[in-house]
């Protein structure tokens, strides 16, 4: 390696070496004396800056490790679509000073410092609480990091903020490789910015970084659902760790992550969302629909109030849930309290399924709460004042990924919050009350406007939780049932499945000594579920079998402790 290239080495440099008559990408992660008769020189060092510190390579191993990811794939995450260029600095205007709602984790990012995590917990106003938490760190030459669910959501962060913070607002959204690789570098070079962004940003080697900013970080959005999972607010808090800096989580509900971490709770005055009507579903006669009597004389009240109505449904398709056409209660399963689709066994635990659970009866009816379903069903209330979320109707039908953007409304209705409780995932309840809490959240605040919540089990926690706005309590609950039962975030699972090859033998051994569900055969693919209270052991051999599989052309998907099953 020529001297000159040396100079300009760094734990991080992207840089070029001989193979197999090509030139290829290589990364830095370590630089010491040696024997290098048997390395290859490097030929140029690539990129202006570094992808990566050596306090960010401990996250990257930590992670490739956690979530059984080939390290070079991580390392690909920390790295701009195109080469690093050297631009010029940005002037940053001067920002006024703001009292903050966490003095102390405030103070702690402007001094460089760790400071204990927070979960803010605030039903709107959240740009005000961002802006009013990072004021003192950038004034202080120090850089901030956004992460939102959507790109939808971090862009109208962006906005918001760059009111106050004009040139400091670093926007990484949908934009072409160029603009992703310039935000980048200035990210990398330039103090003092606010990197706004969505998971991919996580990753980023952003300068003085001194704070980290996670908005809802449960949502399905802040976990990567490609090979390797990996789960935003893990990696926020592996870098707050290691990196010294603190993180605030912001949102109306914590996770039971947050939770079992001791995470600091801190609660914004006023109601976290709307008032929560219950309507229970074994008061309705047999045969009466997906929306109940009620449900529709309030949604044709608030039409012809000229009121907009939000009716929501989790599914796009008819969506197949059942009830006992005797004492009309929701059909679950005897052996893991699941709903289950029609069939005869659950889709969750496999078990039989049998006769109403609570009076014995063997005849059910369809209670499925489709997008379709429910459109035709309103349709026969209030006419053509009925339609998607593009329509701009009056009543609009919606799942959750119309929430994101949506105006807000007088009335909201969710038809099937029982689909959502009683899903087939250890995650449903806790992902089920922050949903509804999305939802009741975009009913817009004044006298008598509401969200309505259909259930067969008006009794359970979670439409407690919802009635009082007080998503602690049953979260707490929740976790003290996980840990009995050995789930995250106490215990660890980890799905498998493998597609193209009926040849699992790379996988033989691997599960021995732990819990282990599978192989079962799901359209075409090969899946276990892999469960016990410390899977470190397992994760190496996995890594290996992992390798086996795709050298053979085989693909392979693993997920750490999966929001969905």
């Amino acid at each position: 390696m020529p001297d000159e290239i040396g100079d300009f080495l760094s734990i991080g440099s992207i840089v070029r070496v001989p193979l197999a008559g090509r030139r290829v990408r290589g990364y830095v992660v370590d630089i010491g004396d040696g024997d290098v008769s048997d390395l290859k020189d490097i030929r140029s060092v690539s990129g202006a800056w570094p992808s990566f510190t050596q306090a960010t390579l401990q996250t990257l191993r930590w992670a490739a490790n956690h979530y059984v990811a080939p390290l070079s794939v991580l390392i690909a995450k920390t790295t701009p679509p195109n080469l690093s260029r050297r631009a010029g600095l940005r002037t940053l205007p001067s920002v006024p000073p703001m009292s903050s709602p966490v003095p102390l984790l405030t103070a702690a990012g402007a001094a460089g410092k760790h400071g204990r995590a927070t979960q803010l917990l605030a039903g709107a106003n959240w740009h005000q609480l961002i802006r009013a938490s990072i004021t003192d760190v950038v004034r202080a030459g120090r850089s901030v990091m956004v992460v939102a669910p959507t790109t939808t959501e971090a862009m109208w962060l962006a906005d918001e903020l760059s009111v106050d913070f004009g040139a400091r607002i670093v926007e990484v959204a949908d934009q072409s490789d160029a603009a992703l690789t310039t935000a980048w570098s200035v990210a990398a070079a330039q103090p003092g910015v606010v990197v706004i962004g969505t998971a991919r940003v996580v990753w980023w080697p952003i300068a003085r970084l001194s704070m980290v900013v996670l908005l809802e970080d449960g949502r399905r959005g802040m976990k990567e659902r490609q090979t390797p999972s990996v789960a935003v607010g893990a990696v926020a808090r592996r870098r707050s760790a290691i990196e010294r800096f603190p993180v605030l989580h912001i949102g109306r509900v914590p996770t039971t992550e947050v939770v079992s971490e001791g995470i600091a709770i801190q609660k914004i005055a006023g109601r976290l969302w709307p008032l929560v009507e219950v309507i229970d579903r074994t008061e309705e006669p047999p045969g009466g629909g997906v929306v109940t009597q009620r449900s529709r004389a309030a949604v044709a009240a608030a039409v012809r109030r000229g009121q907009r109505v939000l009716v929501f449904t989790h599914r796009r398709g008819y969506a197949p849930a059942s009830r006992c056409a005797s004492c009309r209660q929701l059909r679950t399963c005897d052996s893991c309290d699941a709903r289950p689709d029609p069939g005869v066994n659950c889709t969750r635990c496999g078990a039989v399924l049998g006769a109403c659970r609570a009076c014995g009866g063997r005849r059910f009816e369809p209670l499925g709460a489709g997008y379709g379903r429910v459109v035709e069903e309103l349709r026969r209330v209030v006419g053509n004042d009925v339609g998607g979320a593009d329509d701009e109707r009056p009543v609009t039908v919606g799942t959750e990924r119309d929430l994101v953007g949506l105006d807000p409304v007088d009335l909201a209705v969710a038809v099937d919050a029982d689909g959502l409780v009683r899903g087939t995932n250890y995650r449903a309840g806790e992902d089920a009350l922050a949903l509804l809490a999305r939802v009741a959240a975009a009913v817009s605040p004044g006298q008598g406007k509401r969200l309505v919540v259909q259930t067969a089990d008006p009794g359970h926690p979670i439409f407690s939780a919802l009635r009082r706005g007080e998503p602690e309590p049953y979260l707490r609950d929740e976790l003290a049932v996980r840990t009995q039962l050995g789930l995250p975030p106490v215990g660890e699972v980890i799905v498998v499945v493998v597609t193209g090859t009926d040849d699992h033998s790379p996988l033989d051994g691997v599960f021995d000594g732990v819990s282990a569900f599978g192989p079962a055969a799901v359209n075409g693919r090969w899946r276990w579920l892999i469960q016990g209270p410390d899977l470190s052991g397992v994760r190496p051999q996995l890594a290996v079998a992992a390798g086996k599989f795709r050298d053979r052309g085989v693909k392979v998907r693993i997920d750490v402790d999966p929001r969905s099953l």
